[in-house]
């Protein structure tokens, strides 16, 4: 063949490619923008917005979500991080990392004429052998009091002691049932306050402060009310107003929304958390008779209290049943106060459910933000290995799972084997990407752990990121939960068989320009 049919050739593949090259040339941008970020010698990454404001953070899924990203492709990657991130909390990006990996090599085989079903179809079965094997491997989680949590805690929280022992505490007084409840997110009692102490505590807490300084600051061993509405009396048409009948019907209905307030003190109750707005007469009344109200509180933290104190939220015409029954609508709490320095209210010791409070302090406002994404890691790690159970850390599930991968293309014919290739390779790419975080050679690491699981039939080696040895993760206590290692591969699987199948990309027609709509038949 002459070097014009060459050339010709060779640009024939690369119009033949144009979509998939562009499509995985944004795939591993992405990727390299949260790679340095992987494993405990990890650098930050800083974002700045076009003001100048900034952030600093090490957390994959707060880069992939802020940059500024405006590929196609690149958002499908950002989409799935953040579908990790809803689903289990944690590993966006593991998830990113091998998504990059994956759609890299099945590029290279695909230009050397490997049909994209081919690569597809093995990539599928080499899924399917290293999401089996991951499962096999997990251990599950029997009690909170395993020490194998507070180690997930802590590699998850980026090796804060403190925020890690604030997390397996606030575990333990919610309670296994909870955490295994998929409902409930452990991530969400989470939240960082700059100039407080960090603390953990058996409650919630509302961001709202109370109504009135007349009110108490404080109330102890108290029933609570809880409205999913505004607090005021019945709306009357201001039309109505205009007559007589009007007027009196509007007198009545104030009269009784007194009457309802009565009922309110009668009954005990020390705290009112509304929904909306509170009326003046209200709030004139519970100042009066020393009860603590917060209006406008969110639907979130509403919830949160009601499920707590074990109140049954109403609405304002429930305040018309009878005494006896509106105190089944009631909660209670040991300890409710107003702390005016955080503009909070702590509800503590509900009758209800258990519920917990992580607080994580922060000296300023600028590390605020991170502190508190590092507890919720460390919160959604936590939850994930109560669910799923655990796994040896650092990289070496996946590199454990290269063998039985292996294994699986050993036994498959023709090009299909290209693609489980690829999945051998991101199987590697985060023992890797992490030893070359730590300052080894990648290669070299890689090559060292394999051949020290093989002779030793201990799939839990890996790399100490401080000294490069080969070392036992379990014994060195570095775990990881077995869900976030699933879902990272499974998510990475479903991102790179995506691109990997557009041939084509076409600009949409923009149907604000107009133009001719062809009808459909």
């Amino acid at each position: 063949m002459s070097l014009k049919q060459q050339a010709s050739g060779g640009a024939e593949v690369d119009e033949r490619l144009t979509a998939l090259v562009n499509n995985a040339g944004a795939i591993r941008a992405t990727a390299s923008a949260v790679e340095g970020t992987l494993g405990p010698k990890g650098l930050d990454t800083m974002l700045v917005d076009r003001f100048g404001e900034v952030v600093v953070t090490n957390d994959g899924v707060t880069i992939l979500t802020m940059m500024e990203a405006t590929h196609p492709a690149a958002r499908m990657l950002i989409n799935i991080a953040r579908a990790q991130q809803e689903e289990v909390g944690d590993g966006t990006t593991t998830a990113t990392v091998m998504a990059g990996t994956l759609v890299s090599h099945g590029l290279e085989h695909v230009a050397k004429g490997v049909p994209v079903s081919r690569v597809i179809e093995g990539l599928r079965a080499g899924l399917d052998a290293a999401l089996a094997a991951m499962r096999a491997r997990a251990v599950a989680v029997e009690d909170l009091e395993d020490l194998r949590l507070a180690r997930v805690a802590l590699v998850a929280g980026r090796e804060h002691a403190d925020i890690a022992g604030l997390v397996t505490r606030a575990a333990r007084l919610i309670g296994l049932d909870k955490l295994k409840d998929p409902a409930f997110k452990f991530a969400d009692i989470v939240m960082a306050e700059e100039g407080t102490e960090s603390a953990v505590f058996s409650g919630v807490i509302i961001r709202k402060e109370r109504i009135s300084r007349q009110m108490p600051a404080s109330v102890a061993d108290t029933r609570v009310l809880v409205v999913d509405d505004a607090l005021e009396p019945e709306e009357i048409l201001d039309s109505a107003l205009a007559t007589e009948a009007g007027f009196t019907r509007y007198l009545g209905l104030k009269e009784e929304f007194l009457r309802n307030l009565a009922k309110i003190r009668d009954l005990g109750v020390g705290l009112v958390l509304v929904d909306r707005s509170v009326d003046d007469s209200a709030e004139e009344f519970f100042a009066d008779a020393g009860i603590m109200a917060v209006q406008r509180v969110s639907s979130r933290e509403l919830k949160k209290a009601a499920e707590h104190t074990g109140a049954r939220m109403i609405k304002r015409t429930g305040l018309k049943k009878h005494p006896e029954e509106l105190a089944l609508c009631l909660g209670a709490a040991g300890r409710v106060y107003d702390d005016e320095k955080l503009s909070q209210v702590r509800i503590e010791d509900g009758k209800g459910k258990p519920m917990a409070t992580v607080l994580v302090g922060a000296a300023t406002a600028e590390v605020v933000g991170e502190r508190e994404r590092i507890a919720r890691d460390a919160a959604a790690a936590l939850q994930a290995a109560v669910r799923g159970g655990t796994v040896p850390g650092g990289g070496a599930l996946e590199l454990s799972c290269v063998p039985v991968v292996e294994k699986v293309r050993d036994g498959l014919r023709g090009m299909t084997a290209y693609g489980v290739d690829c999945v051998v390779e991101a199987l590697k790419r985060p023992m890797g990407q992490i030893a070359a975080n730590a300052g080894f050679n990648p290669l070299e690491k890689l090559g060292d752990c394999l051949a020290a699981q093989a002779a030793s039939g201990n799939e839990a080696l890996g790399v100490d990121c401080a000294s490069g040895e080969v070392t036992d993760m379990t014994a060195a206590g570095i775990f990881d939960p077995a869900l976030v290692k699933i879902h990272a591969l499974k998510a990475a699987g479903e991102i790179a068989q995506a691109i990997l199948r557009i041939d084509t990309i076409i600009k949409m027609r923009d149907p604000k320009a107009g133009g001719e709509d062809f009808p459909v038949r």
